[in-house]
């Protein structure tokens, strides 16, 4: 049997199996046990459109031109629910404004390549293309990459690292 090709006895139960209201993937399981072929649901909806079928109005998808005012239909589920899609009272309110945390530091804007060991790496710029990046510069604090006004704006208050005293020092250990 070639791909796409079915015989007269397969169309007529499709046609049968059609006209009792059986969905498309029953037609195919029945056709499949009673000819022993390998139909899919996708392959008894295409031979169905060929043989002329009426397919159900549910399958067939709408219509892609518009509708004029007043013309367009409504479906019962719209009609039961009509502010189904619309979101919520307090999604619509404006959003509070953020109070954004800053520090009052003038920073020394010093390239990479011109950074001491002690000092602040607190980045600026780089937000565009092509800006580059420059950091603050001043002294840093100790066990911190930043000064004092630049770790309080990185750290969290209750944060793990703001409880830490000092810096923690580390042993190395070979193992056995």
């Amino acid at each position: 049997m070639e791909p796409g090709h079915w015989p007269s006895e397969h169309s007529d139960a499709l046609r049968d199996y059609f006209l009792k209201g059986m969905s498309y993937a029953e037609i195919g399981r029945q056709i499949n046990a009673k000819f022993g072929t390998a139909y899919t649901r996708n392959a008894v909806i295409g031979r169905a459109k060929r043989l002329g079928l009426v397919i159900p109005e549910w399958i067939v998808s709408p219509s892609v031109a518009p509708y004029l005012p007043g013309e367009a239909p409504v479906s019962p589920r719209r009609a039961v629910h009509p502010n189904l899609n619309v979101p919520p009272k307090s999604a619509m309110k404006p959003a509070a404004r953020l109070k954004l945390r800053c520090v009052g530091v003038q920073p020394r804007l010093i390239q990479l390549v011109e950074l001491e060991p002690a000092d602040c790496r607190y980045p600026y710029g780089g937000d565009k293309e092509g800006e580059e990046i420059a950091f603050c510069g001043h002294p840093r604090q100790p066990g911190s990459s930043y000064c004092a006004p630049h770790a309080g704006l990185t750290r969290r208050s209750g944060a793990a690292s703001a409880r830490i005293p000092g810096p923690i020092v580390l042993k190395l250990v070979v193992a056995a």
